[in-house]
């Protein structure tokens, strides 16, 4: 790969990040405690008060078949502790300090919101410190099955997340306004 190459992929990249972001950002605008918390199907994974009063998400090893429903609350731990604080983390970067127990998170929508904000600015950081070359190079052993994955493929995948759990809270306020489901 060129270095030209390389620059226009990481240019092209971070711009398709922000576009990203902007997007979710306008899907979160004005998220009430309501939309936040509602469990659109039964046996809904959410968020809970746990028996130590930590608020925790419902979570299991592996991927349950069929995946459960999730709120709006599960889906933005999702993102923020899951994904980019995770990544963060295993890259040696500084996180948000949501992930106390992996499973730990919050249980109010403007306190989510800012965290989630958090992780993301934290990802994206990340990201933009990275130089073009830096793009390419391989995640290593500490990533298990992914070593041989680059830290391009591993933004890629964490944007797909991004887009993808964003686009479904986007599509839960959307029907929790409509009244279209009961709840």
């Amino acid at each position: 790969m060129t270095d030209s190459t390389a620059i226009a992929v990481r240019a092209s990249t971070i711009e398709t990040l922000d576009q990203t972001w902007a997007q979710v950002t306008h899907s979160l605008a004005g998220l009430t405690q309501a939309e936040y918390l509602w469990e659109p199907a039964l046996n809904c994974w959410t968020v809970f008060s746990g028996d130590d009063g930590l608020i925790e998400v419902d979570w299991s090893a592996g991927d349950p078949d069929p995946a459960p429903v999730t709120t709006i609350a599960w889906r933005m731990w999702h993102i923020a502790v899951d994904c980019l604080d995770g990544y963060a983390s295993r890259l040696g970067n500084a996180t948000t300090g949501v992930t106390l127990t992996g499973k730990s998170w919050v249980a109010d929508s403007a306190e989510a919101t800012e965290l989630l904000t958090k992780a993301w600015t934290n990802f994206y950081d990340l990201v933009v410190s990275r130089t073009p070359e830096q793009f390419f190079e391989l995640l290593g052993e500490s990533w298990g099955q992914f070593a041989t994955s680059t830290f391009f493929d591993l933004v890629l995948h964490a944007q797909r997340e991004v887009v993808h759990h964003g686009a479904e809270i986007s599509l839960l306020r959307d029907l929790h306004r409509s009244g279209a489901l009961p709840g």
